[in-house]
C-alpha cells in the first residue's frame, strides 16, 4: 500500500568515507548524511532548495580545523563546504551542494565579557536574542537588530553584515565587530582585528597563507581606493560582499581584515569566534504609532520623521496590518493600534525615540506630537491619528508584530505566495517614495499582489510579490521582475541587496561592479579559496575558475513541489505552505513553540523540519505512483492490508531494508502533539494533523507497537479500570509490574516516575437528566451548566470535577454531569484516524442533540475541548454540527464573582502556569483567570512558560524520559522552585502530573482553589 523507497540521492562514497575519517580522527561533534537531515538542511528562508551531501555539527574550533585539514588531502579534495547558522537567510546564502558546517547546534558559548571596555567575545553559533538576554543585566546590548533575532546566529549576522531597525543610529554588524577568528579552507586559523596599516604591511611580507592574504587585500584596497569610493554609493545599508571600502579607515592609517570577512557570506572561510562592541541600553523609550490614510502618505512623511531625530522609523502597509489582525499576535497589540472611527488606516509608521535620560527624550516627543496634532486637525500629510506608549513591554509587543510581518505575508490564501527575492532593496531615503511608486507600477503591470514593510529611515523597504512558483510562467516572471528591480534601484541611486546579502543574486555582481572592480573581488576569492571550495558560487568565483555563480534561476523548492499532484498538495496544505521562516527555531525557552526542537536541537524535530520531510515523503510516494488520497479513503473505511502482509513488511524493516518513511516516522515520534505550531507559526503549519495522517499511512504498512493500542483505547479502558481502581492501583505500582510494563509496553511506571493513579471513585452527583431539561423553559434551562467529561479529569482526577460542581453551585447555577463519551483525541494523536472518525461522529451526534437546550457545555481539559473545535472540523467535514464546548474559564468569565468576594479569606499571592495548548490556542486565557481572581479579591500572577514535558502520554514513554525531564527543567522547574506549593496553580492535567512526579506535590487547578476558598 505504501511504496518502499530506496535511498535516493544518497551521500556519495567519498562523503561517507570523509565523515567516518574525521570521526576516527577525533571529531567530537555530530556527523550526519541521513536523507532526513540533508532534506531538512536543503532549504533556508528563501525560495531555493539545494540538497547537501551531508551535515557536520562541530562542537569546538578544533573540530572545524580537523574537518578542513582532512578535506585538504586526498581523497577528499573534491569536497566543498558551506557554513550555516540559523538558516534564516532569504537568498540561499547557506545552501550548498556540498557539506554543510552547522555551527548553530553546539557552538553557542558566550566566552568572555569586559564591561569596562564594552565588548563581549562569543562563539558564532550564539543566537542574537540569547546574547542580548545575557547582556541585559550588565546594561548593554548588541545593537544591530533584525526580525529573526530569536533564531538568527551571530555568525549568520556576520556573514551577511546584517542590520535592521535603528541602523541610522546603530549601524550594521560590521560597525560592531572588533575581531574575528576565521578558519581558512585548509584549516589555518586567522585572527583579525583593526591594526595599523604599517603593521599590516609587515604581516603581508610573511611567507604564510595569512601573509599572502594580507598582501593581496592590502594591494587591492590601496590601489583601487578611488575606484571603490566612486562606485560604492553613500548608503546606510550598502552591501558589497567584500567590503573593500572599510577594510581601510578613511585616513588609510588603519587596516581591518574583519571588515572584508564580515559580509562575505561564508565564501572566504568559516568564522568561529567574534569579539563584539557593546552598546549601553537606553533606559527611556517612547514609541509613537502614526496612522495614515494611505501607504504612500506614510512613505512620504517618513523623511520628516527622520528629521525629528528619531532613533528609528519602521513602516507596514495595510496588507500586513490586516494579516496581523487575523493572527494570534494581534491580541497583544490591539489596544496599542486602535482603529480611528470613520477612518480607514492604510499605513502605519512606528517612530521610536530612546535616550539614557528622560530629559533627552521629552522635548523630541513633545515636539513631534504637537506637529502630529496639527496634521490631524488640518488633515495634512495623510495623518489620521497616532498613539503613544512609553511602556517597554508594550513597545516590545509592537515590534513583535512588526517582526512577524515576514511570516504573516506567507500566510495569504491561494497558491500565489509573497516571495523573498527582491525584498531588501535600498535607495536614499529621500528617493524612497518615488522609487516605490515605480516599483508598485512594475508589480501592478503584472497584476501581482504584494505586501510592504521595512525601515524607511534607511531607505530599505521589504517588498514581497506574490507568485506561484509551480506555475512555469510565473517562475519566469520572477526573473523578469528581478532584472527590472536591479535597473530600478540603479536609477534611484541604490542597489537590489540592501540588507539580506546577495546569495542567489550573486549573478548581478559583475554588472554592478563592472569588469575591473569585479575582477578585484575575484582576486580576493582566489587568494582565500583558489579551488572554490567554500560556499562556491556566492559573491564571486576565483580567477580562471570555470565554475558559475549561482543564479536567481537556481533550483527552487517548487522544482520538488511540482512533482506532487495538485490534489495532494491541497490536501496536505498544512505541510506544503511552510515557507522556511523558521520561527519554530525560537531561542526563548519560555516560548511554547515546538518543545521537541528546543530539547533536541535537531531541526528534523521542528515544525519546519517535519514539514520539509513530509513534502519530500509525499513527492517520493507519488514517484512510486502511490495514490495517497485513495489509500486514505480506504483506510478511513477501515480497509487495511492483511496482518500477514504487515508482518512481512515489519520484518523487512527489522532487517534494515531502507525506507525513507522510517526517517519521517522517527521525526514524528519526537512530536509532543502540543499544537503550538498551529498558532505560533505565522504560516499555521499544523504538524499534529499531518503527523496523524502520516502515522495512519505508515501503520497500514508496518505493525504498530503495543503502546499505541493502549493509548488509542484509553478512553475505553479508563472507565472500566476506574471501577476497579482499588485493586488495580496497588498492583501496577509494584516493581514487578512496573518492570513488565516498561519492557513489554515501553511505559515507565516506577515510584519516582509513576503514572497518574486512577481515582477510586467517579462522581455520581448531579447526573444528567435529559427529560427533566426538555420540560423546562429556555430561561430555566439557562440555570444549568452541562459538564462535558474527559477521561483524565473524570477517571484520574475526579476531585477536579467535584470542585467544578461545587464552584458552579456557589455561583448560583445547577451543574449536570453529562454521561462520559469518548472524545477521540488519543486516537488522533496516534494516527488511528478511522477509529477517530467513528468516535468523533458518535460524540458529535450526542452533543448536537443538546443544541436545543439553552445551557452551556463546559469541559475541563484544554486539549480535548480544542479537539472538538479543530480535529472534529477536519475529520467530520460538513457533518460536525453546531455544538460548542467551552473551557471552564470561557464560561466563568461570563459569571459575576462580586457577591463571593467576602468569602475568600487568604492573602496568598498565587502563580498560574498555563497549559501550552491553552497558551497558544487561547492566548487571553491567563488574563481571564487573572480577572476572575481579581473579582474575588485574590492576586494571581501569570508567567510565560514553555512545555512542561509531559504532553499527554509523551512523558510516560520510556524512550522520552530524558527529553521529558529536560523540558521540565528548562522552563517549569525554575518557576516551581520560586513558589511555595500552595501558591502554584496549573490548568493542564499533564502539567500537574509532571510537577507531581518530579516535585512530589501536585499544583491545584484554579477551579479547585476557588471551590475550596469559596465553600469555607
Amino acid at each position: 500500500m505504501i511504496a518502499t523507497i530506496t535511498q535516493q540521492d544518497a551521500a556519495t562514497e567519498v562523503v561517507a568515507n570523509y565523515l567516518s575519517t574525521i570521526k576516527n580522527q577525533g571529531f567530537t561533534g555530530d556527523t550526519d548524511a541521513s536523507y532526513a537531515t540533508r532534506i531538512t538542511a536543503s532549504t533556508d528562508n528563501s525560495i531555493y532548495q539545494e540538497l547537501p551531501q551531508g551535515v557536520i555539527f562541530p562542537k569546538t574550533e578544533k573540530d572545524i580545523q580537523l574537518a578542513l585539514q582532512t578535506a585538504s588531502r586526498d581523497p577528499f579534495l573534491s569536497l566543498t563546504f558551506g557554513p550555516r547558522g540559523g538558516g534564516t537567510g532569504t537568498n540561499g546564502q547557506s545552501l550548498t551542494p556540498g557539506i554543510i558546517v552547522d555551527l548553530s547546534r553546539y557552538m553557542r558559548e558566550i566566552l568572555e565579557i569586559n564591561t569596562q571596555e564594552g565588548w563581549v567575545r562569543v562563539q558564532t553559533g550564539v543566537i542574537k536574542d540569547q546574547l542580548n538576554d545575557f547582556l541585559k543585566p550588565y546594561g548593554f546590548f548588541f545593537s544591530p537588530d533584525l526580525s529573526t533575532s530569536n533564531r538568527a546566529t551571530i555568525g549568520g549576522m556576520i556573514s551577511t553584515d546584517a542590520s535592521g531597525q535603528g541602523s541610522l543610529v546603530y549601524g550594521k554588524t560590521s560597525d560592531h565587530v572588533l575581531g574575528l577568528t576565521t578558519y581558512l579552507v585548509d584549516g589555518t586559523p586567522m585572527c583579525t582585528a583593526a591594526i595599523d596599516t604599517e603593521k599590516a604591511k609587515v604581516i603581508a611580507e610573511q611567507d604564510t597563507l595569512v601573509g599572502h592574504l594580507y598582501k593581496t587585500v592590502l594591494a587591492i584596497a590601496l590601489n583601487e581606493r578611488e575606484a571603490v569610493l566612486a562606485k560604492f554609493p553613500r548608503l546606510n545599508r550598502f552591501l558589497t560582499g567584500y567590503d573593500l571600502e572599510h577594510v581601510l579607515s578613511d585616513d588609510l592609517q588603519t587596516f581591518d581584515m574583519s571588515r572584508l570577512i564580515t559580509g562575505s557570506e561564508g565564501s572566504l572561510g568559516i568564522v568561529t569566534e567574534a569579539k563584539l562592541k557593546l552598546t549601553p541600553i537606553a533606559e527611556f523609550k517612547t514609541l509613537i504609532n502614526i496612522k495614515y490614510d494611505s501607504f504612500d502618505s506614510a512613505l512620504r512623511h517618513s523623511p520628516f520623521l527622520v528629521a525629528a531625530r528619531a532613533t528609528s522609523v519602521e513602516t507596514v502597509d495595510s496588507k500586513v496590518l490586516n494579516l496581523a489582525r487575523q493572527d494570534i499576535i494581534w491580541h497583544s497589540v490591539s489596544d496599542l493600534i486602535t482603529d480611528i472611527p470613520n477612518k480607514d488606516m492604510q499605513g502605519l509608521n512606528m517612530v521610536e525615540f530612546n535616550a539614557v535620560s528622560p530629559e533627552d527624550i521629552k522635548d523630541k516627543v513633545d515636539t513631534l506630537c504637537k506637529l502630529l496634532d496639527q496634521c490631524v486637525a488640518q488633515q495634512t500629510n495623510g495623518v489620521i491619528g497616532y498613539q503613544l506608549t512609553s511602556n517597554k513591554s508594550d513597545i516590545l509587543k509592537i515590534y513583535a508584530m512588526r517582526k512577524k510581518s515576514v511570516g504573516l505575508l506567507g500566510n495569504v490564501k491561494g497558491s500565489q505566495k509573497p516571495l523573498a527575492f527582491a525584498e531588501d532593496t535600498a535607495v536614499p531615503p529621500e528617493n524612497l517614495a518615488d522609487y516605490i511608486v515605480e516599483f508598485r507600477a512594475l508589480l501592478d503591470s503584472h497584476n501581482l499582489q504584494y505586501g510592504m514593510f521595512g525601515h524607511v529611515d534607511a531607505g530599505v523597504l521589504h517588498v514581497r510579490p506574490a507568485l506561484d512558483m509551480c506555475d512555469p510562467e510565473q517562475e519566469k516572471l520572477l526573473r523578469v521582475i528581478s532584472d527590472e528591480v536591479v535597473k530600478l534601484t540603479a536609477k534611484y541611486g541604490g542597489l537590489m541587496w540592501g540588507e539580506h546579502g546577495k546569495g542567489y543574486r550573486s549573478e548581478y555582481g559583475p554588472a554592478f561592479f563592472g569588469d575591473h572592480l569585479f575582477t578585484q573581488l575575484r582576486k580576493i576569492k582566489t587568494a582565500f579559496d583558489p579551488n572554490n571550495r567554500i560556499n562556491p558560487g556566492k559573491i564571486c568565483t576565483p580567477i580562471d575558475s570555470e565554475d558559475s555563480l549561482v543564479s536567481v534561476d537556481g533550483q527552487k523548492r517548487s522544482w520538488f513541489d511540482k512533482q506532487i499532484s495538485i490534489d495532494v498538495k491541497t490536501s496536505f496544505n498544512n505541510a506544503m505552505t511552510c515557507n522556511g521562516n523558521g520561527i519554530c527555531f525560537n531561542y526563548d525557552e519560555n516560548s511554547p513553540m515546538c518543545p521537541s526542537y528546543k530539547v533536541t536541537g535537531d531541526r528534523r524535530h521542528s515544525p519546519k523540519g517535519r514539514a520539509s520531510l513530509m513534502r519530500e515523503w509525499l513527492r517520493l510516494q507519488e514517484a512510486k505512483n502511490v495514490d495517497l488520497l485513495e489509500v486514505e479513503k480506504q483506510l478511513n473505511k477501515g480497509e487495511v492490508i492483511t496482518w500477514w502482509e504487515r508482518f512481512v513488511h515489519s520484518r523487512e524493516k527489522n532487517k534494515g531494508i531502507y525506507d525513507f518513511s522510517h526517517e519521517v516516522k522517527a521525526s514524528m515520534d519526537e512530536c509532543l502533539a502540543c499544537k503550538a505550531c498551529t498558532t505560533a507559526c505565522p504560516i499555521k503549519v499544523d504538524v499534529p494533523t499531518f503527523r496523524s495522517r502520516f502515522l495512519n499511512y505508515y501503520h497500514s504498512y508496518y505493525a504498530r507497537p503495543l503502546k499505541d493500542y493502549l493509548v488509542g483505547n484509553i478512553e475505553v479502558s479508563a472507565p472500566l479500570m476506574a471501577k476497579f481502581a482499588r485493586i488495580i492501583n496497588p498492583i501496577v505500582s509494584t516493581d514487578l509490574v512496573s518492570n513488565i510494563i516498561k519492557k513489554t509496553v515501553g511505559y515507565v511506571n516506577t515510584p519516582q516516575l509513576s503514572i497518574p493513579a486512577l481515582t477510586s471513585r467517579v462522581n455520581k452527583a448531579h447526573t444528567f437528566n435529559f427529560e427533566l431539561l426538555n420540560k423546562l423553559s429556555a430561561e430555566q434551562q439557562n440555570e444549568y451548566v452541562l459538564i462535558v467529561q474527559d477521561p483524565f479529569t473524570s477517571f484520574y482526577e475526579a476531585e477536579l470535577v467535584e470542585s467544578f460542581i461545587t464552584l458552579i453551585t456557589q455561583l448560583g447555577k445547577k451543574p449536570m454531569l453529562l454521561p462520559f463519551k469518548p472524545n477521540g483525541k488519543p486516537q488522533h494523536v496516534k494516527g488511528f484516524l478511522h477509529e477517530f472518525k467513528v468516535t468523533a461522529k458518535n460524540a458529535a451526534e450526542f452533543l448536537n442533540k443538546l443544541n436545543d437546550i439553552n445551557a452551556p457545555l463546559v469541559g475541563l481539559d484544554a486539549s480535548l475541548v480544542m479537539c472538538y473545535r479543530d480535529e472534529y472540523n477536519t475529520i467530520l467535514e460538513n457533518n460536525r454540527g453546531d455544538f460548542h464546548v467551552q473551557l471552564a474559564h470561557e464560561w466563568l468569565q461570563t459569571q459575576s464573582f462580586t457577591q463571593l468576594k467576602a468569602k475568600q479569606n487568604t492573602n496568598t499571592e498565587f502563580t498560574l502556569l498555563s497549559h501550552c495548548t491553552e497558551t497558544t490556542a487561547l492566548p487571553k486565557a491567563a488574563s481571564v483567570w487573572q480577572n476572575i481572581f481579581s473579582d474575588i479579591g485574590l492576586t494571581l500572577k501569570t508567567t510565560s512558560t514553555g512545555c512542561c514535558g509531559m504532553a499527554g502520554t509523551y512523558g510516560h514513554e520510556a524512550q522520552n524520559q530524558n527529553n521529558s525531564r529536560a523540558l521540565y527543567e528548562m522552563s517549569w522547574k525554575p518557576i516551581v522552585d520560586k513558589n511555595k506549593p500552595e501558591q502554584l496553580l496549573s490548568t493542564g492535567f499533564s502539567c500537574r502530573s509532571q510537577v507531581k512526579r518530579y516535585e512530589k506535590f501536585k499544583p491545584k487547578h484554579p477551579i479547585e482553589l476557588l471551590a475550596h476558598l469559596l465553600s469555607n
